[in-house]
Order: C-alpha cells, then sequence, then structure tokens
C-alpha cells in the first residue's frame, strides 16, 4: 500500500474538503447496513436526496445538483449496530435516534426536525435524560 501524501498546507486542505467550513445546522446519517437494507434503507435515503434537493437545502457541489451554501449534510453509512431498530437515521448535532423509518417518513423529518426544530417523536429513540 502506497503511503498517503500528507497535506501540511490548511488553506489547501480547506480547498479539498469545504464541508470543513460550511455553515452547517444538520448532518443526517441514513444507515446502510445489511440489515436496515432489507427494511427500505435505499429508498429512505432516496427520499431526503429527493426532499432535501427540491428544497435546496442539501449541502454539497452545485454541480452534482446540490447547494454549496445548503446547511444539511445527508450521508450513507455502514450499519450503525441497532439491526433491529432499522432504518435507522441519526441527526447530529442533537443525536437523535430515528428508527423504523420508512421512506414516508422523510418529509415529516425534514419538515418538523430539521427545519422546524421539533424531534418527531413517534420514531425517536427516547433519551432517558429527557
Amino acid at each position: 500500500m502506497a503511503k498517503p501524501k500528507f497535506i501540511e498546507d490548511q488553506d489547501k486542505l480547506n480547498k479539498l474538503a469545504p464541508v470543513a467550513q460550511a455553515d452547517l445546522k444538520h448532518h443526517v446519517f441514513v444507515c446502510g447496513g445489511k440489515s436496515c437494507s432489507k427494511v427500505g434503507a435505499s429508498e429512505v435515503k432516496e427520499a431526503f436526496v429527493k426532499e432535501l434537493e427540491a428544497r435546496n437545502l442539501r449541502y454539497g457541489k452545485e454541480s452534482k445538483g446540490r447547494n454549496p451554501n445548503g446547511t444539511i449534510l445527508l450521508t450513507d453509512c455502514g450499519s450503525v449496530g441497532f439491526c433491529s431498530i432499522g432504518t435507522a437515521v441519526l441527526v447530529y448535532p442533537e443525536n437523535v435516534w430515528y428508527a423504523q423509518v420508512r421512506a414516508e417518513d422523510v418529509v415529516e423529518i425534514i419538515v418538523e426536525h430539521l427545519v422546524g426544530g421539533e424531534v418527531v417523536k413517534r420514531l425517536a429513540l427516547v433519551n432517558k435524560r429527557d
């Protein structure tokens, strides 16, 4: 394996990874692990893509249909380790875990939580400290 080139110039790093300087309000992770995939993870992710891009909220390159000034970063990820709650969706910075999310739930999560600031309680795993 080749040793990766280490970039010391901070400005160059920021140019290569503009997300580090983005004014994000939320980072949404959609589990794409084996168990979540069996219960519609790809449909959930596609629903987030469609709705966030339609509302011009999804952060990313304009050439990919996203908004460089968007405030929500969408990331698919491997298993989050809780196979029985799939499809799992995690929202930061609030650290809200949504369980058993279906594609038809996505608009509600976007409107109520990501835009409105209110957790969708019927889908959220409740933190005992709340």
